[in-house]
């Protein structure tokens, strides 16, 4: 079963609005004609309009979403609005925000549901600590992370997931996850979405998200369950992020 092979850019908080004008129109002048992956970029959410008019060849992500509908809370953006935009995908749980802005599971996993009532899909972060992986409990922190964010979701719903496991001691540190322990993950974190839908987990794609660059993103997306990246550093530059995405 062919899976959708993507490379996803995560700017972060980067980038002024003349900085992220000259990346888009760099990405968009160099747009590979015989790409073999779907190209996201998830700018910050104040360059949404300026991806969407700017680089129009590729597909446009949020990096956050809130986990309520509508109403008085400030400074946050609904799934509706985002829909409203017409962007496709949105980042959920990032260790940045698990870390930094209390994104726990149960708010993780309203995110995930709000984003699935308005049609938007959901790349869902997961991924252990250092500490975690050094005492071995890598597979019991992911399998822990990723069921307690699909709660509730039906079988379909889950099939509209692309899920991104990103370890979090090789995000920004220069570290990577050997390929094989990269490759070991993924297919675990299939196995879980196997026991919960059975062969259509065959369909999800999982992103390799923990320090993806040119040099390693062949090896790693020649693994038979790495469907593609969710990139950081790297996708702030035009050439660098448009090599990863031809390395399939």
């Amino acid at each position: 079963m062919m899976r959708k092979k993507i490379v996803a850019g995560n700017w972060k908080m980067n980038l002024s609005k003349d900085e992220a004008l000259t990346l888009l129109k760099e990405l968009q002048a160099n747009f590979p004609s015989q790409n073999q992956c779907e190209i996201i970029l998830c700018p910050p959410s104040i360059y949404t309009e300026l991806a969407l008019q700017n680089a129009n060849s590729f597909n446009i992500g949020l990096q956050n979403v809130s986990d309520k509908e509508n109403g008085a809370f400030t400074g946050e953006i609904s799934a509706s609005m985002i829909q409203s935009m017409n962007v496709e995908y949105c980042i959920v749980g990032h260790s940045e925000r698990r870390q930094y802005f209390g994104d726990t599971d149960t708010i993780i996993n309203s995110k995930l549901k709000q984003l699935l009532k308005h049609n938007i899909t959901p790349i869902l972060c997961c991924g252990e600590l250092l500490e975690e992986r050094e005492a071995g409990r890598q597979n019991e922190v992911v399998q822990n992370q990723i069921e307690k964010a699909i709660v509730g979701l039906s079988n379909a719903e889950i099939e509209k997931l692309v899920i991104a496991y990103e370890p979090v001691w090789a995000i920004g540190t220069g570290k990577t996850a050997s390929t094989h322990q990269a490759q070991e993950m993924h297919a675990f974190i299939r196995s879980i979405l196997n026991s919960k839908i059975g062969d259509a987990s065959n369909k999800i794609s999982i992103l390799y998200g923990g320090s993806c660059k040119p040099e390693n993103a062949k090896e790693l997306f020649d693994s038979p369950d790495i469907d593609g990246g969710l990139i950081g550093g790297a996708a702030l530059n035009a050439n660098s992020f448009l090599q990863i995405a031809q390395s399939f």
